[in-house]
């Protein structure tokens, strides 16, 4: 069964490990793949929604791996308990909703030794909470599929620090990644200018939350038109 160009990204992150759990299972692809892959002897697929979860059933039945993958029907990391799994995916969901599903399952997810968390918009939003938190973002990566930017973040769990502060705009784009000079970063950043510009022109309204919005994207702007001369 191959699988998406996000998916394989996400899964190229998870640590060899006895096993894991997919947060919002994708019709069980990535349990799937790592146990075939070797990279975990069990997972389990796990979703809010009735169709998700019947999906990954039919899919683990059809490959053989009843006895490698149980499929669960609830919220969040509350179909887990402490210490049930090593790592979790929790991708596929707006940023938001990423972390509240953190803070509700913060009991499991503070005894995980990883999580990969991947954002579909307001990744800004989950990078500010994870560095608020004092959490640690070992590792990063980007991808295309189907003409879409997807970012990913591989968080460490355990090692709780004091607050990171960061420069603002490192919540909007990865400073690993820019650090690191990922190979679509240039272009990833270049297309957010772009978004931005757009934005920005169709602001027409003079009041006073209008122009600071104005001058925020305007800031964002010429911070990334920066970092893009760097890369």
């Amino acid at each position: 069964m191959d699988i998406s160009a996000r998916l394989k990204t996400i899964v190229n992150l998870i640590d060899k490990c006895e096993s894991i759990a997919d947060i919002g299972t994708d019709h069980g692809y990535v349990p799937l793949d790592v146990i075939k892959n070797n990279i975990c002897n069990n997972a389990i697929a796990s979703d809010i929604n009735k169709g998700p979860v019947e999906k990954a059933r039919i899919n683990v039945s059809m490959e053989g791996m009843k006895d490698k993958i149980e499929c669960r029907l609830g919220p969040g990391l509350t179909t887990l308990k402490v210490g049930e799994v090593q790592g979790v995916v929790i991708a596929g969901m707006g940023g938001n909703l990423i972390r509240d599903i953190i803070l509700q399952g913060y009991d499991v997810f503070k005894n995980l030794d990883f999580a990969i968390l991947q954002p579909t918009q307001n990744p800004e939003v989950l990078r500010k909470f994870i560095f608020e938190k004092g959490l640690e973002i070992i590792k990063e990566d980007l991808c295309i599929d189907e003409g879409i930017y997807y970012e990913i973040m591989k968080v460490k769990c355990q090692e709780f620090k004091n607050p990171i502060e960061k420069n603002e705009i490192y919540y909007e784009i990865s400073e690993y990644l820019v650090k690191t000079k990922h190979p679509i970063m240039k272009q990833y950043i270049c297309d957010k200018i772009k978004r931005y510009k757009l934005i920005n022109d169709k602001i027409r309204d003079t009041t006073e939350s209008a122009l600071r919005r104005k001058k925020d994207i305007e800031f964002k702007i010429n911070k990334l038109e920066g970092i893009k001369e760097c890369l």
